[in-house]
C-alpha cells in the first residue's frame, strides 16, 4: 500500500521484510526477465516476482523489490545470500513505482521511500 507520512516527507511503500539492509538507487521496473538486460550497476529492480533465472540480475542490484514473493522465496533468499536489501510481497510495486524513481529500500523494515519520483 502506498502511504504518505503525516506532514512533509516522501511517500512510503510498505511490503514484507525480505533481506535486511538499507540501499538507495534508481528504480528499474522489470515486468519480464528478458527486459532486465538494461539493469545498470546499483539500480533497484522492481519485479512482479523472481525465480532462479533472475539471479544474474541480483549481482548488479543495490536492492530488490517484488510484488509477489515471501521472505522464504527466491528474491529474499538470493538477496540475503548476496547481502543486499529486499522488500517482497509488496502487491503492486510494479504499478506504484516507476523506472527512474530514486528510492531508499529498508529491507529490515519492509519499507521503500520514494525520494524523487518520475512521472509515469
Amino acid at each position: 500500500m502506498l502511504t504518505r507520512p503525516a506532514g512533509p516527507g516522501p511517500p512510503i511503500v510498505v511490503g514484507s521484510p525480505g533481506s535486511a539492509g538499507v540501499a538507495e538507487g534508481l528504480v528499474q521496473v522489470i515486468n519480464r526477465l528478458r527486459t532486465g538486460d538494461g539493469l545498470q550497476h546499483r539500480e533497484i529492480p522492481v519485479a512482479p516476482q523472481t525465480d532462479t533465472a533472475w539471479t544474474p540480475l541480483f549481482h548488479r542490484a543495490a536492492a530488490v523489490v517484488t510484488d509477489i514473493d515471501a521472505p522464504v522465496l527466491h528474491a529474499a533468499i538470493v538477496a540475503r545470500d548476496l547481502g543486499i536489501p529486499a522488500v517482497v510481497g509488496r502487491g503492486n510495486a510494479t504499478a506504484v513505482l516507476n523506472t527512474g524513481d530514486r528510492m531508499r529500500v529498508d529491507g529490515a523494515r519492509g519499507t521503500v521511500k520514494i525520494l524523487n519520483a518520475q512521472s509515469a
